[in-house]
């Protein structure tokens, strides 16, 4: 009976010598959290929409964020907040007191004006409706003279033209990719396309030979002082002439 006795009081020893350990090491790791985890620098990259300072403000937003550990846990586990045109926020732990924010904005190629709405419809290279909003984006061409009557948030762009919309996203994709981005981008009522820089006008006329045109205005308007306008709407590999009417 003795002998059992002790041997429980060795066992009951043992569990609270564990115990008392396991909570000393919980609250160590408690404080090393507590104290070592805090936020002295944000580090941003990615964005061009907004500035460094207000990405760190939608992220730091609550009041638990002066903890690095939390803020990192907080965007790799939880559903957070949506910003307009912002597609992702990846946050990491460069080290205890720097936290770094990749931003992934969405890929915004043109929007139109829609009445109805009294709103911007910006869309993306597969002519999805990513964002509606009153902002004015730069950089972001506004598309006139196709019709955009109905417009839904992810949803495709309703024109009433098929063909019209396959070519809208021809044009300002290639466009973007070589950086030639206008301030407008207009359709007349028999297709043709005008181009919008500023002071200089750019007839691109129908999307044929659509990338050599825009080569060609690549090396082009860097000479060109506007007002005037670049005639590229008889262009074809027959017709090589082009020529800029100055204005004024």
């Amino acid at each position: 009976m003795i002998r059992e006795e002790r041997r429980k009081k060795r066992r009951r020893k043992k569990i609270l010598i564990g115990l008392l350990i396991t909570l000393l090491i919980i609250g160590i790791l408690v404080l090393v959290v507590w104290k070592v985890f805090t936020v002295k620098t944000v580090e941003v990259s990615g964005n061009r929409l907004y500035e460094d300072t207000q990405i760190e403000e939608w992220v730091l937003n609550d009041e638990y964020s002066w903890n690095s550990l939390y803020v990192f846990l907080k965007y790799r586990f939880f559903h957070t907040q949506e910003i307009p045109f912002i597609d992702t926020m990846e946050v990491s732990l460069k080290s205890p007191h720097t936290i770094h924010v990749e931003v992934y904005e969405k890929g915004l190629l043109g929007y139109f004006y829609m009445e109805s709405k009294a709103q911007n419809v910006y869309f993306d290279k597969d002519g999805f409706v990513v964002e509606i909003s009153t902002d004015l984006i730069p950089g972001v061409p506004c598309i006139t003279g196709l019709p955009c009557e109905q417009a839904e948030l992810y949803e495709k762009l309703d024109l009433k033209d098929k063909d019209a919309l396959k070519e809208l996203l021809a044009v300002t994709q290639t466009l973007k990719k070589y950086e030639l981005v206008p301030d407008t981008l207009d359709y007349d009522e028999l297709g043709n396309v005008t181009l919008q820089y500023g002071e200089i006008t750019v007839n691109l006329g129908k999307t044929e030979h659509l990338t050599e045109k825009v080569v060609r205005m690549q090396k082009i308007m860097p000479q060109l002082s506007g007002p005037g306008l670049l005639h590229l709407e008889d262009w074809t590999e027959n017709n090589a002439d082009i020529t800029f009417d100055r204005i004024g």
